[in-house]
């Protein structure tokens, strides 16, 4: 009810007293202006005295003005400030008073996540703000990065080459080494096409840092060794001699003792497909009330972080949070996350995509990520939607008998596959725009309506591919007669195939069932197959049919080859008919990071220094088929000024070079 000129004026003359000679007039402005910035009618004036808040943070010398002056910065921090508010408050940190330093790094690690507008600036700050004030950052900080680079495909790669290179500096911090671990073993395989970053110089410069390191981290790190050898066959001998040692097998700490010895126990008899299945990548976690924000929260004490501030998610949200990004994948705004009581109408089964907060139950010991290689996954194999209508389980089950892909399509003793030889009805008009999404990802959420939300998760090994599809009721009602088929339209029937396991017909309200289709790839094809799901809610029969998101490079491996062998290759394909090009206009922001992880998530391996042009890329793989091998290779050429592409694939068939190229011009 205040009158918004008043407070306007108000600030005007708060701001007259910040450079007043007397100490506690300054105090008492930066106090008041403090509250002043929680207000949308004075939030803007109390913006104009940026530079002069942070000159009193940089000069002040009575610590608690200066407390105050950084109070003042994260109250008037939004979207258009910033980085340059959490740039002066890194810089800050590096002399700052030790009692208010955990607070600091508290504040920074809110507002990077708050108002980031790319993931990669948040990396960097995260990653920043361990190297400068390592002692102060709580678990809570780096448990919430994990999370956020889990949750978004493009910044796994970024991040992983973040963390490897700020690994290699001689004083590393023990957070930082915890944070490379784990992001290293969960995605070190997408920057270890680079030979300065080949795996076993990743394993190595991770195992430079075990000795020095706490029980806790040498236990994380004994995990990441175990993702390695899944990750990368070539380094199990090497990492099977450390874990053979009697430093380890025979360690005091039974913790220690009891990882190593299963780890060796694990890599030593089982299979490469059971071990691929007890290893798999971690699914995406469900967002939760930021812990990081809790913990400032009772650092300040009751009353301290106001719902202004819980609000301003919504009002001034970046990219990152979604409240600028569209359909960016996830919500990793700590603040917008901590509105856990407004549920969402719509759910996401993912969380891969929303902006919803969800309602969980906390973990044990108040901890974001209790044990962040655990292998149980965030949430439960049995799977019920909470009020908010939030969607749960991601995480396959484990396989013991018919480990990942160890039986073919059609080799299982399961229910016939269901799948149908003609084509039940045509495909939703967005089915396209939904395929497309896919290409470069293998996670998320194919699908959603007011009743149904469809979940994907996948996984490719040579010319064999498992799916898992979840499918969750979003309503109050039961789903009856609930079946699914795949058919295979045209000449796909002979090109692709694939066998769905049994689904339950009966899905209870707030309830998700799991599906798995094997998939093995015949030959070459330029269709996806498509789903069918019919099912009567109310008594009424849905009928809807999809393409499933499963294109030709799903079937790619990864080629390293030197600058002349690609150029050797590259003439040697030179048939007209070889080549497919496109020229097109950019879809998307010209991010150098972002096209690296569109690429390597197409799963070709991205060759460096290989182009005379350091601006293009050039990217090398083999299509693997039951029937054939078929070499393909890439060449990408951006023109930032023009914001145009050339995009250029040879392959030894034609029909492959041509699918791709339509596919990758859409993604750019």
């Amino acid at each position: 009810d205040s009158e918004p000129n008043l407070l306007v004026r108000a600030c005007n003359q708060l701001g007259q007293f910040l450079q007043h000679r007397e100490t506690n007039l300054r105090y008492l402005a930066l106090e008041s202006m403090c509250t002043l910035a929680s207000s949308e009618f004075s939030h803007e004036a109390v913006k104009t005295h940026i530079e002069t808040v942070i000159n009193a943070l940089k000069t002040e010398r009575d610590v608690s003005v200066r407390q105050r002056a950084a109070d003042l910065l994260y109250a008037m921090c939004d979207r258009s400030n910033a980085k340059q508010i959490v740039a002066e408050m890194l810089s800050y940190l590096e002399t700052a008073d030790y009692s208010i330093r955990e607070e600091m790094v508290l504040k920074v690690a809110i507002l990077a996540e708050k108002y980031a507008v790319d993931y990669s600036w948040y990396v960097d700050t995260i990653l920043n703000l361990i190297r400068i004030a390592g002692d102060y950052v709580s678990e809570e900080v780096w448990y919430r990065v994990i999370q956020i680079v889990i949750n978004r495909d493009d910044v796994q790669g970024y991040a992983a080459k973040t963390v490897f290179e700020a690994l290699q500096a001689p004083a590393c911090h023990e957070n930082m080494v915890k944070v490379g671990g784990y992001i290293l073993g969960e995605f070190g395989n997408l920057i270890a096409g680079d030979p300065r970053s080949s795996p076993l110089v990743q394993f190595n410069l991770l195992h430079s840092k075990f000795h020095l390191c706490s029980v806790p981290t040498r236990a994380l790190l004994l995990s990441a060794y175990i993702k390695f050898i899944n990750l990368f066959p070539e380094t199990k001998s090497t990492i099977q001699e450390v874990l053979r040692c009697d430093s380890q097998i025979r360690n005091s700490d039974v913790e220690l003792q009891q990882r190593a010895v299963e780890y060796l126990k694990l890599s030593s008899i089982a299979s490469t497909d059971v071990l691929a299945t007890v290893l798999e990548e971690m699914p995406p976690f469900p967002e939760r009330e930021s812990s990081i924000l809790a913990k400032l929260k009772k650092k300040k004490g009751p009353g301290a972080v106001s719902g202004t501030e819980l609000e301003d998610g919504k009002r001034e949200g970046g990219e990152l949070n979604g409240g600028g990004g569209g359909e960016r994948p996830g919500d990793g705004s700590a603040i917008a996350a901590s509105n856990a009581s407004t549920p969402s109408p719509s759910a996401d089964l993912l969380g891969l995509r929303s902006a919803a907060p969800v309602s969980v139950a906390p973990p044990s010991a108040g901890s974001l990520l209790v044990d962040v290689f655990s292998e149980a996954g965030p949430a439960a194999p049995a799977a019920v939607v909470s009020e908010d209508g939030f969607l749960r389980d991601l995480e396959p089950p484990t396989e013991s008998s018919d480990s990942y892909l160890a039986e073919g399509p059609g080799d299982s003793d399961s229910a016939p596959p269901s799948v149908a030889s003609e084509d039940p009805t045509p495909p939703l008009p967005e089915s396209d725009e939904l395929l497309n999404k896919f290409v470069c990802k293998n996670n998320g959420v194919l699908f959603e309506n007011q009743l149904l939300q469809i979940g994907i998760k996948s996984e490719y090994r040579q010319n064999l591919g498992r799916m898992y599809l979840f499918y969750g009721n979003k309503t109050s009602v039961q789903f009856i007669g609930f079946t699914t088929t795949v058919s295979c339209p045209g000449e796909l029937h002979s090109q692709l195939n694939v066998q769905l396991k049994p689904v339950d017909p009966l899905v209870e309200g707030g309830a998700q069932v799991q599906q798995v289709i094997n998939i093995e790839c015949l030959s070459d094809f330029s269709d996806a197959p498509l789903l069918n799901i019919k099912f009567r809610y109310g008594g009424a029969l849905q009928n809807l049919t999809l393409k499933l998101p499963v294109t030709i490079n799903k079937f790619f491996q990864p080629t390293e080859m030197a600058s002349h062998d690609f150029f050797q290759r590259w003439k040697q394909l030179s048939q007209p008919q070889q080549e497919a090009q496109r020229i097109f206009k950019a879809n998307h922001p010209m991010d150098t990071e972002v096209l690296k992880a569109k690429l390597l998530g197409l799963g070709t391996a991205l060759l460096e220094n290989v182009d005379p042009n350091p601006e293009n890329f050039v990217c090398a793989g083999v299509v693997q088929t039951k029937a054939q091998q078929v070499g393909c290779l890439l060449r990408l050429e951006p023109n930032a000024q023009a914001q145009m592409y050339r995009l250029t694939l040879r392959s030894s068939k034609d029909t492959v070079a041509k699918r791709l190229c339509e596919l990758l011009a859409e993604q750019f």
